[in-house]
């Protein structure tokens, strides 16, 4: 079955002195994959490849992090010839092998970002999976049991890898990958209880200080496509079952971009790196 094409939504804020060459940005998470339905996710990847300039994976690309299941949703993506950026979410961390899954990804040629950066097409890329916490004066402290400090600490540490990611990309475009939200705009018609387990505003602020872009996000499959950050960033939820209710698969981003170069060969730690296709 065709499925019907991603939504576009232009940079508008993205000051044109950075290129007159467009790059189109199609992000999606929450495929959930086991391998057990083969097949079902080629169209979809089909209609990105052909729409879309890089690949965005916002996490939960399996359902339960088992190496035979990445092994199966890396086949789903036979058709993908352009770049790929992925971050897991939390269903990718249930089997706890992630270093296996990694490994599968990168010699599909696949970029997994867990604070982490690279730089495709002149586009930079920072990606961390977040945590959960809550938002604002309703944010979880760390304080009492040292279970509670270790949660905390859980989304501090979060934050501080997405700091490191950003304060050290140096092109115009920063685009972040995460799977939990760092707002509440786009969790708006899930349960208000649930909130503080789809994310947390502790992600906040290296966002907004280091200048990203744009943010992708997924895991709140009832919430709504797009928010914004108090201080103005665009916020897309691309979770799969929200986008499918709207009649879409996935969200194209465009923005601006320098012209091309000569792709480098992908550089030791978390240096910024410029990479080509996977």
């Amino acid at each position: 079955m065709t499925r019907r094409q991603g939504s576009r939504a232009e940079d508008r804020s993205a000051p044109q002195e950075r290129g007159t060459r467009q790059v189109r940005i199609a992000a999606v998470g929450d495929l959930h994959f086991d391998g057990t339905q083969q097949g079902a996710l080629v169209d979809l990847f089909a209609a990105v490849n052909a729409q879309a300039d890089i690949l965005a994976l916002c996490g939960d690309l399996t359902t339960h992090g088992h190496p035979d299941h990445m092994r199966a949703f890396v086949k789903e993506m036979t058709g993908v010839e352009i770049p790929i950026v992925a971050v897991y979410g939390n269903h990718d961390h249930e089997y706890d092998a992630t270093a296996d899954l990694t490994a599968i990804l990168a010699e599909r040629g696949v970029h997994v970002l867990d604070g982490g950066q690279v730089v495709v097409q002149g586009i930079g890329f920072a990606g961390a999976k977040g945590f959960a916490g809550g938002y604002g004066r309703g944010a979880l402290a760390p304080f009492g049991e040292k279970l509670i400090k270790d949660f905390v600490g859980a989304a501090i540490e979060e934050s501080i890898k997405l700091e490191t990611a950003l304060r050290t990309l140096t092109t115009d475009v920063k685009v972040v990958l995460m799977h939990y939200s760092p707002v509440t705009d786009t969790l708006r018609g899930e349960p208000e209880y649930i909130y503080p387990f789809l994310g947390s505003s502790r992600l906040l602020e290296p966002l907004e200080t280091h200048g990203a872009s744009v943010i992708f996000h997924g895991h709140a499959h009832g919430g709504q496509l797009e928010g914004r950050t108090p201080g103005g960033v665009p916020v897309f939820n691309v979770a799969l079952p929200l986008l499918r209710k709207h009649g879409l698969s996935f969200q194209v981003w465009e923005t601006p971009a320098p012209e091309r170069r000569r792709a480098a060969q992908p550089a030791a730690g978390g240096e910024e790196r410029e990479a080509g296709a996977a």
